[in-house]
Order: C-alpha cells, then sequence, then structure tokens
C-alpha cells in the first residue's frame, strides 16, 4: 500500500513525509489504519508486513521514520515483537496497536521503549496524526538526547586523555622555563597519540621529551599516555638513555593493539651546570637550538620505538649549550603542512625561516605566531596533531622571557 511515493531523507519535518512500516496480520485492521492515515493528512509512505519476519527483513534492508505495530502475530507475541522491531530498526519510532481490553500491554510497551500506544477502535484521523508526530519526534529527540549525552563522555574522556598527554612540567626551580604548546588536526579530530613532559631531578638536570605515536584515535592517545606516563616514572627512577628507550619500547610493544603500531621521540637531558645538553632520537628529528641564531642541533638519528624490537639502534649525542638560549623540541604536524599553494612542504627549512621571520620577544605569543603562519601557508590542506616543547633558559639562571 503507498498513498505517496515521496520518502524522508534526512527525518520528516512536522508534516513529513513520514516512512511508515504497520506490522499487523488482520487485513481488515491494516486497511482500516491505511484509511486512517490519508484522514491525518500526512505526506507519508505505508509498507504492511503481516510477520514479524517480513517486517525485521524489510526494516533492516529500509529502516522507518515508525513503525506501528500489533503485538500478537503468527510467528511472534508479546513484548518478543516489539524488541526485535527495536533491534532491527533502532532509529525509529515505535507506536503499539492494543486491543480495548488489553491496554496494560500498551502501558508496558511505553515502559520498555516504544514512543506510544493506541488502542483499536478508538483512533481517528486527528489522534493518529498528533501520536505519529510525537511518537517521531520523541524518538528524535531521544537520540539527539543520547548523541548529546555520548558527546560529553566522550569529550570527558578526551580531557583526561589530554592531560594524561599534556602534564604540566615538574620543575623544581626556575632555571629553565617551559613553554608547551597542542594543537589537534583537525576541529572536532579524533586524539592522536602525540605527548611530551619535562622533569627536573634532584641533580639540576631537566629532562624532556616529545614523542607521537602513529595514527588517530583513542587506542593512539591512550597509548602516548602510557608512554609518557612510563617515562616520567622511569627517569625519576634513575633511568637514562639508551636503556630508557629501550623500557619505553618494551611497554609499547606490550600496551600496542596493533602490531604495526609505533612511535617516534626525542629524549633531552639539559645540564646548564655542564653547559651541555644530550639527546637521543627514536625516529623522530632534531631539536632546534637557539643561540642568537636558530638550527637543528646535530644529533645522531635511531630507530623508531616499535619498528624492530630489540634492535636498540640509538646513540647519544652531546650538544654544547650557549648561556642563554632555548631548545624546541616538536612533532611532524609543525613541519608537514605545505609551504605555500604549490605542493612543496613546510620542512624544517621553511620552519627556520618562519622563526627567523617571526617576532619572539616573549615565548608564549612567539609559539602563537609561528603556529599561526605554518597553519596560514598550510590553509587546511594536512591535518595532523601538533606539540610543541619548548626549553629557554639565561645565563643568570633565570627563566628567559
Amino acid at each position: 500500500m503507498t498513498s505517496s511515493l515521496r520518502l524522508p531523507q534526512a527525518g520528516p519535518t512536522l508534516d513529513g513525509p513520514y516512512r511508515i512500516l504497520l506490522l499487523e496480520d488482520d487485513a481488515g485492521d491494516a486497511l482500516l489504519f491505511e484509511e486512517l492515515l490519508r484522514d491525518t493528512g500526512l505526506q507519508h509512505t505505508l509498507q504492511w508486513q503481516q510477520t514479524l519476519a517480513e517486517a525485521v527483513a524489510e526494516l533492516t534492508r529500509r529502516p522507518a521514520d515508525c513503525v506501528v505495530v500489533d503485538l500478537h502475530l503468527p510467528d511472534a507475541t508479546g513484548l518478543a515483537v516489539l524488541t526485535a522491531v527495536q533491534q532491527a530498526c533502532p532509529q525509529g519510532a515505535v507506536i503499539v496497536l492494543t486491543g480495548l481490553g488489553d491496554t496494560r500491554a500498551g502501558v508496558e510497551a511505553v515502559s520498555v521503549g516504544a514512543q506510544d500506544y493506541l488502542i483499536k477502535g478508538q483512533v481517528d484521523g486527528a489522534l493518529l496524526q498528533r501520536v505519529l508526530r510525537y511518537a517521531v519526534h520523541r524518538k528524535q529527540a531521544e537520540q539527539a538526547g543520547a548523541e548529546l549525552r555520548e558527546n560529553r563522555i566522550r569529550a570527558q574522556e578526551n580531557a583526561r586523555l589530554e592531560r594524561g598527554l599534556l602534564p604540566t612540567p615538574l620543575l623544581r626551580d626556575s632555571a629553565v622555563t617551559v613553554t608547551t604548546r597542542y594543537l589537534p588536526g583537525r576541529e572536532r579530530a579524533q586524539l592522536g597519540g602525540d605527548f611530551l613532559d619535562a622533569v627536573q631531578t634532584a641533580d639540576g638536570v631537566v629532562h624532556a621529551v616529545i614523542g607521537d605515536v602513529s595514527g588517530h584515535g583513542p587506542d593512539e592517545a591512550a597509548l602516548g599516555v602510557c608512554l609518557r606516563i612510563t617515562w616520567r616514572a622511569l627517569v625519576l627512577a634513575g633511568h637514562r638513555g639508551t636503556e630508557l628507550l629501550d623500557l619505553l619500547e618494551q611497554v609499547l610493544v606490550a600496551e600496542r593493539t596493533r602490531s604495526d603500531m609505533f612511535a617516534t621521540c626525542t629524549l633531552l637531558d639539559l645540564d646548564l651546570a655542564a653547559a651541555r645538553a644530550t639527546v637521543h632520537l627514536a625516529g623522530h628529528h632534531e631539536p632546534l637550538l637557539t643561540a642568537g641564531r636558530t638550527a637543528p642541533a646535530e644529533a645522531a638519528h635511531g630507530i623508531a620505538l616499535g619498528i624492530a624490537p630489540g634492535l636498540r639502534h640509538w646513540q647519544a649525542s652531546t650538544v654544547p649549550l650557549p648561556a642563554t638560549g632555548s631548545l624546541m623540541l616538536y612533532t611532524d604536524g609543525l613541519i608537514e603542512g605545505h609551504r605555500g599553494p604549490g605542493a612543496e612542504r613546510l620542512g624544517t627549512e621553511g620552519l627556520l625561516d618562519l622563526i627567523a621571520r617571526t617576532p619572539d620577544h616573549d615565548t608564549a605569543p612567539f609559539l602563537d605566531r609561528l603556529i599561526s603562519a605554518a597553519q596560514r601557508l598550510n590553509a587546511g590542506r594536512h591535518a595532523d596533531d601538533l606539540a610543541i616543547l619548548h626549553l629557554a633558559w639565561d645565563g643568570a639562571g633565570r627563566p628567559a622571557p
């Protein structure tokens, strides 16, 4: 039976069109329902099925805005009918048809998820119109509310993950100023696995890490949090260099959800008293050292964590430090965007050019201007998470601006 051929595209408006499926084994009741539906004046299509099996098959192929259900069918009875319909068409409203002496069944159906019920023989066009409209739009409101709750829960989970990825630096004095930035690759994007941290041990050395777990999403973010927390615990326990990277890799291999997941990272030990930094690169690029001018700190490259577990192909590099200066560690998201309207990527050279042209009177505004400049050049064509860990010092032991 079809009273109109117009089908809803993105959910019906107040007057339709409504896609309705009637599940009723009695042909006389089905014909009466069709006539009442015409009297509503609503735009609609109507499908009639006489068994639950046929209805489930139809709803699986083409979901309905509303399913009108008789709970007494040849192949199923009672609330089992309602449950099967809800599972087959979770986005559709359900209206239950009951007899005059069985209104309790309608009340029970509403209590377990049906939007409304109608008593056979006591329905006219005006009532049917009201009930249909109410049921469909109540269902839409329920779905919107459920989605809002899920989004809130997801936002809370993301906030907890972000706190794990971006902790408060643990510093004993103000000789080194640590400034961080983190931006997701796209608005409303899933969290990535970028992570960073900095702690200062009792000997005055500031230890820092920045890393990037391959991929995007909750698994990668959770692994990034795990690696960051593990790094802090191991550093505070006295582990350093190649031994520390080896332990981090063991944790990554044990905790990753897929065998192809890996992580790049840079370890940095900043010793101002000795005027040197020790750098270990695991698939990551060199930090940028600023001492009047900015240039990459020369350091030996090593393999990313998880690519070849147990290989331990990492080397320590010593970087002499000026009395006043800074080191900037960053993830790929800062340099993998485009350099302009062409296909050329920004890269390290392009980043150095941006740094040379960006005022640097204060660290935080400088980083914000640098990120904005890179994003303008990229113009939204490449999306990746971006993290920066900036460490600055001056010769008098005061934090640099």
